[in-house]
């Protein structure tokens, strides 16, 4: 996106004061509650604990979002930069670290060349990275008590690119009226077989049985923005015993959930899950995302059918599915980066393959808030995570208070804000005030970045990044959009 760019709505760094918030929200409908004032450490929710029925206990209520990384080798393990950001999970001081890393279960399934991938002989890396995460998180506040430590197991599906990060490889489940045309498939692009489907769940289930193996605590069964778990979600078109029916679309949840207790007992599950969906969106005359058309759209998980609006019905059976099956955690998401980001990462400045936002980010905001409510209310007994917080900035305190004193959600989630802000968490604990030029203003540079074949990392505000020559390539890309 160019320097030139001039949002079409006001910063958040613009609203200096509690005043200026709510009457830019009155002024423009936009129902969206936040607390005046931060409560003092002794009564601020953010140090709550969560009881786990493992009998585990999560230190308190605020959680690093799992993140998929672009800096692996390409044999799927840690580089340094790979360790640079996990140290920023471990010092951010949140105790929920919910999957750390898109980690993917095979090679074929990766979703950029670099990704991290979990078998047999990078094991060894995966149990350094977590016993590093222990010392740095100790070092940085004394001990480990209530640190909760999960591993994302991922396929990427129709968004596989593990040879170029210019060249999808897709595994899909039916073919798109969109999606296909999109990036690149005819409409006899051959789908994924039940045995392949078969052979993907073992994948699952081994990956989660070295996890165990390397100490982490649970693991999470990816099911969001349009990956492989995601996309089964959706198969109503797909014959067999994978597709048409709620039945057989949440087949592929339940065989892997139910051979992870078999091979591995006692590793929890949990899934972050895209609890809603919309049409794809595209880049109108304007360079603001229009969404496709369609009269009816029977693709959008938890959607409305006319592709734009939320229906949480088949939502909350798969949490009632998912809690049948002793999954009690549940970060929520929505959409896909891929084909509607502003639902899930509202911000003002696009990545370099998006568009400008089709609406003001904070209705973007709101509308995972209310989603994440309405199911917290649906399902008491899960612990719910939030997530979509970043485009707050320094207002995500008082959102998030307001959220967690109502019981809207269990627990808030941090995403790229901590590759700007690592210790952003610890201070909201501690009643600090928010170190203002380290907070992430949702430049999307840590997703052009890799977009464009870059290491992933916050370029604008991370050192680390910002003297690097991928840098200055970053700068020439954005200026030649």
């Amino acid at each position: 996106m160019s320097e030139k760019y001039k949002p079409r709505f006001p910063r958040m760094a613009q609203m200096k004061t509690a005043t200026d918030l709510r009457n830019y929200l009155q002024t423009n409908s936009i129902e969206l509650p936040f607390d005046d004032t931060l409560l003092p450490p002794a009564e601020s929710p953010f140090g709550q604990p969560i009881p786990l029925k493992s009998g585990k206990t999560v230190g308190n209520s605020l959680c690093i979002l799992p993140m998929e990384g672009w800096d692996g080798t390409l044999d799927g393990r840690p580089t340094e930069f790979t360790r640079a950001r996990w140290k920023k999970f471990a010092i951010s001081g949140a105790k929920l670290l919910f999957g750390c890393e898109a980690v993917a279960v095979t090679h074929t399934g990766k979703a950029n060349p670099n990704q991290l991938v979990m078998n047999e002989e990078t094991f060894p890396d995966f149990v350094e990275l977590r016993q590093m995460l222990l010392d740095e998180h100790r070092a940085a506040f004394g001990t480990t008590d209530g640190l909760v430590i999960g591993l994302q197991l991922t396929h990427s599906g129709r968004f596989c690119k593990p040879h170029s990060h210019k060249q999808f490889e897709p595994k899909i489940l039916y073919g798109h009226p969109f999606l296909n045309q999109k990036f690149g498939m005819g409409e006899d692009y051959p789908v994924l077989t039940d045995d392949d489907i078969d052979r993907i769940i073992e994948q699952y289930i081994q990956a989660a049985v070295l996890a165990q193996k390397a100490g982490f605590d649970f693991v999470d069964i990816k099911h969001c923005h349009g990956y492989l778990g995601h996309e089964f979600l959706s198969a109503v078109n797909r014959p067999g015993k994978y597709g048409g029916s709620f039945e057989n679309r949440t087949r592929y949840l339940r065989s892997i959930a139910e051979g992870i207790r078999q091979a591995a007992p006692g590793l929890e599950l949990a899934i972050r899950l895209s609890a809603f969906d919309f049409l794809p969106f595209k880049k109108g005359p304007d360079g603001q995302g229009i969404p496709e058309s369609a009269e009816q759209y029977p693709y959008a998980f938890g959607g409305q059918k006319n592709g734009l609006g939320v229906d949480l019905t088949e939502t909350k059976a798969v949490l009632a599915l998912a809690e049948s099956l002793g999954i009690q955690m549940v970060c929520v998401t929505g959409g896909s980066p891929y084909y509607n980001p502003h639902l899930m990462r509202p911000a003002l400045f696009p990545p370099s393959d998006g568009y400008l936002p089709p609406e003001d980010p904070l209705l973007g905001v709101k509308r995972q808030i209310d989603v994440t409510c309405e199911l917290k209310k649906a399902f008491p007994e899960m612990v719910i995570i939030g997530s979509g917080y970043s485009y707050l900035q320094e207002w995500l305190p008082n959102i998030a208070q307001y959220v967690l004193q109502n019981g809207m959600a269990d627990s808030i989630g941090f995403g790229r804000m901590v590759l700007s802000y690592p210790t952003m968490p610890a201070d909201m604990i501690a009643g600090k005030p928010l170190v203002r030029n380290q907070i992430c203003r949702t430049f999307s540079d840590c997703t052009t970045a890799p977009r464009n074949g870059l290491i992933s990392g916050c370029y604008p505000l991370d050192t680390l990044y910002k003297k690097r020559p991928e840098a200055e390539q970053l700068k020439l890309i954005k200026e030649s959009l």
